[in-house]
């Protein structure tokens, strides 16, 4: 089955074609990062609309890199929720308007269900069941995965969720938008030891996150060191290293906690906090001394992709799974809803 899988949950446009049979036939991908960034963070009207303007000459273009045409589409994937309720207008718009005119079904994806199968398109996938650790801007989870739609929540964020917290911290900081990948490349020129920040939650039973005081934490201390003269590029890469030291640790901890309570040793990582190369390095040492493995997706789907949808989106499809002709986006979607196949 040749499904056209499309995402439009927030600030990036993707679009792909999958193959059942052959797998990831071609992808791309339009950040909105430059149109945002001038403003600190994503302006949800301005996304909508930069979807619009995207969406169509991205899917011409993954045909043309693939090689095929709209008559080889069999069905179409695309992200109906949790995200920006505008935003995933546009793809759900999209999506329903070409199936109806090409006489071919749709089907909506959850946007942390096509993350948490993301590592599914690398050569050696993860077999079920496994532990996934699903951390993005909007999502701090740690998930039993036993299949497809056989989820079972483990604990979450109580307030930030990681990658949220990565970014406030930036923007308090005065790093540019987005505040992720600027904390981790500021950590990597750290001074390690000079600062120790809590690890929240760890000192107490259970599996759940909070970041948000580590956020404030760090953003006393860049203010004490500023009010005492020391407001260094140096000083804000030790500040930077020690926050990504304490909420790596944090993930880690409650990864093992998540692992030992499910007597598992496989672990999923996913969503874009997934890419950053102190977590993996943590994460993998941790599972080697389990003696078990972590899973990831390349840096590229880490982030939001059409690949990922193109790929759980077929999956439901091939389990006779699709929508009526109904455009229905959520804003907040629990995956445990999400019906098994």
């Amino acid at each position: 089955m040749l499904v056209l899988g499309l995402e439009t949950s927030c600030d990036e446009t993707g679009v792909a074609l999958y193959d059942s049979e052959r797998g990831l036939l071609a992808d791309a991908l339009f950040s909105q990062i430059d149109l945002h960034r001038v403003y600190g963070g994503v302006v949800p009207e301005l996304a909508s609309r930069d979807h619009v303007k995207r969406m169509l000459p991205l899917i011409r273009q993954v045909l043309d890199e693939a090689g095929a045409s709209r008559e080889q589409i069999e069905a179409i994937a695309y992200t109906s929720g949790p995200g920006l309720v505008g935003a995933l207008l546009v793809g759900a718009a999209c999506a329903q308007a070409l199936a109806f005119a090409w006489g071919i079904p749709a089907v909506g994806v959850h946007h942390m269900e096509g993350h948490l199968l993301a590592p599914m398109l690398e050569e050696t996938p993860p077999a079920f069941p496994f532990v996934a650790l699903l951390v993005s801007g909007g999502h701090t989870q740690l998930v039993r995965v036993d299949g497809i739609g056989r989820y079972q929540l483990l604990g979450e964020s109580l307030d930030d969720a990681a990658g949220e917290a990565f970014d406030k911290t930036a923007k308090l900081m005065g790093l540019r938008y987005p505040g992720g990948p600027e904390i981790a490349r500021l950590a990597e020129q750290g001074t390690a030891g000079r600062f120790t920040f809590p690890r929240p939650m760890t000192d107490r039973p259970g599996l759940d996150f909070s970041f948000s005081g580590l956020k404030t934490f760090t953003l006393n201390t860049w203010q004490q060191c500023r009010d005492a003269g020391d407001a260094s590029e140096q000083t804000r890469a030790d500040i930077a290293l020690a926050f990504q030291e304490a909420v790596v640790d944090t993930l880690t901890i409650k990864c093992k906690r998540a692992l030992k309570q499910t007597g598992l040793n496989s672990l999923v990582i996913a969503g874009g906090v997934s890419a950053n190369s102190a977590l993996r390095q943590s994460l993998e040492g941790m599972l080697a001394g389990l003696k078990g493995k972590v899973f990831y997706a390349r840096p590229r789907f880490c982030t939001d992709n059409g690949a990922m949808i193109a790929y759980a989106g077929c999956q439901r499809l091939l389990a006779g799974q699709h929508e009526g002709p109904e455009i229905k986006v959520q804003a907040r979607w629990p995956m445990e809803q999400l019906p098994a196949i």
